[in-house]
């Protein structure tokens, strides 16, 4: 007996040394994202996590990691800018899919930015390939009246969509078949109405998200108003043959996921699901508010946890975990991720660098053969706005505009923050995983002067020209 329990040891200390299932995930904290943090939604695809949310504003971003800690600090990068009157403002609730091979990327939009709410409408775009990153193409409008929050997902080798509308004095769920990705079959037809008091406080059902398992379909939903703490998830479950007949749906007569006061977690919902990276386990994304009084906006942030499923085949969400408790990754994820970045020119695959890692005011910024050194290490810090601050590693100063001037060709160097808007960068996708990094105050990009190729040449801005010297790489270091 003593020779096999010192085997079974043995067996155990060896599938530890070698990342075995009992090896531990890299450890997180709530909030994954503190700004901007509404109606979050998260895809794997190819080792990064993929996070999207609200934004406000007539611009869709995307942060993606290889692990959930990650996403806290990763930058924010610009995948789609409305581009009609019809679209132009305050997107939410946008969600990715994989599709026939590429993403589908959904979201609802509203025609202008003082009346907005009454002409939020539910469109779609589509990715050129396979990268959550896009470029994206617009494709339709799915909608001619007010609706929110689509979800689309495969029921008996049928795609639906799913959302949120306004009937009968109240917010409802609404579901229509699709023949595409980007084409209804159906019209809408309701398949939840409030029916419960703690669904009620605001008579909202909302935030439609399916989740399957075991051949089963559940319809998890946000109940009561986004702007009460008693903000909620409730489910329910197909049951009969017809996704667009309400009485095919059997509804929970309690809520799975609410508030938790000793928890100090407020309004937990429109949430999301995915799964671990190695497929074995369950996660919910969502928001909530850390206060009681907190309301229906940007306030909210996003969170993640783990969760579970009951004897009866039902899951089980558990309950909202407080924000800054120590929590373990998905299971598969590595160990760490990176929290600074490389930027690297398309055209000559070199790297952004502060010269000789001069640590003073005015140093110039060049493009170097990349080398390791920590003064061609950025952090790339979102400032709350969809802009960031490219700090420097070695020197602790950040990529500056030299004078706020708005010339083409005037010169990219480091300097102390400021905090104006000749030092704040949005990085806008272009293609194959690169960004034009475009200075908040002038509109123009980093450029790496006259196309050169070789080390030492200026990085400048100047005016856009969708060439590769204009294009970078955003590389964990």
């Amino acid at each position: 007996m003593a020779r096999r329990l010192l085997t079974l040891l043995a067996a155990l200390l060896l599938a530890l040394s070698l990342g075995g299932p009992s090896a531990s995930a890299a450890s997180f904290a709530n909030p994954v994202k503190s700004v901007k943090g509404a109606d979050p939604w998260i895809a794997y695809h190819d080792g990064n996590y993929h996070l999207v949310t609200t934004s406000w504003t007539d611009a869709i971003t995307i942060r993606k990691s290889p692990t959930l800690a990650g996403l806290a600090s990763a930058p924010s990068v610009q995948v789609w800018q409305g581009d009609a009157a019809n679209r132009c403002c305050n997107i939410w609730a946008p969600e990715l899919h994989f599709l026939n091979g590429r993403w589908y990327l959904y979201y609802v939009a509203g025609q202008n930015v003082s009346d907005y709410i009454p002409t939020q409408r539910t469109h779609v775009l589509e990715s050129a390939g396979s990268d959550p990153m896009g470029p994206y193409t617009y494709r339709n409008q799915l909608n001619s009246a007010w609706m929110l929050d689509p979800n689309v997902a495969t029921i008996n080798g049928q795609l639906y969509l799913f959302g949120s509308a306004s009937g009968g004095g109240t917010q409802n769920l609404v579901a229509a078949r699709m023949s595409n990705p980007y084409t209804l079959a159906t019209g809408f037809s309701t398949i939840s109405t409030p029916t419960y008091d703690w669904e009620r406080n605001g008579t909202v059902n909302e935030g439609p998200e399916i989740l399957q398992r075991g051949g089963r379909t559940f319809l998890v939903y946000s109940g009561s108003g986004c702007w009460t703490p008693d903000y909620k998830l409730g489910r329910l479950e197909l049951t009969g043959s017809n996704p667009l007949s309400a009485s095919s749906w059997t509804k929970n007569s309690t809520p799975v996921f609410q508030r938790s006061d000793t928890n100090g977690v407020y309004g937990p919902g429109h949430n999301g699901f995915f799964t671990s990276p190695d497929g074995t386990e369950n996660w919910i994304v969502y928001h909530a508010n850390d206060s009681a009084s907190d309301g229906c906006d940007n306030g909210r942030t996003t969170r993640a946890q783990k969760f579970t499923w009951n004897s009866d085949g039902t899951p089980n969400l558990g309950t909202p975990v407080r924000l800054g408790a120590s929590l373990t990754g998905p299971s598969g994820e590595p160990a760490t991720a990176s929290t600074t970045y490389t930027v690297v020119n398309r055209n000559s695959g070199k790297c952004l660098d502060v010269a000789g890692s001069s640590t003073a005011d005015g140093a110039n910024v060049q493009q170097w053969s990349c080398g390791g050194g920590n003064n061609q290490k950025w952090r790339l810090e979102d400032l709350g706005d969809d802009t960031h601050r490219l700090v420097n590693v070695a020197t602790g100063k950040v990529l500056d505009t030299e004078n706020c001037s708005g010339a083409d060709g005037a010169d990219l160097r480091q300097w102390s923050w400021l905090n104006n808007t000749c030092q704040r960068f949005r990085f806008i996708a272009t293609d194959t995983g690169h960004v034009r990094i475009v200075n908040q105050a002038t509109g123009k990009v980093a450029d790496a002067a006259n196309c050169g190729t070789a080390d030492g040449t200026d990085v400048r801005q100047w005016t856009w020209l969708n060439n590769t010297c204009q294009q970078w790489r955003l590389n964990p270091a």
